[in-house]
């Protein structure tokens, strides 16, 4: 249902990810993307969320 795209960011002595998740509508059905820019450690918990 949702696909998933990372990649990698190096910003300084910070190392994050931006994730971005494709999040089908309940109302219309449409899909949306949903981005976020985090560490690597908590991509896999936004992937997961709903």
């Amino acid at each position: 249902m949702a696909k998933k795209s990372v990649a990698s960011l190096q910003t300084g002595s910070k190392r994050l990810t931006k994730a971005i998740k494709m999040v089908k509508s309940p109302k219309t059905g449409a899909y949306t993307f949903v981005e976020s820019i985090m560490a690597p450690d908590a991509v896999n918990d936004f992937l997961k969320q709903k």
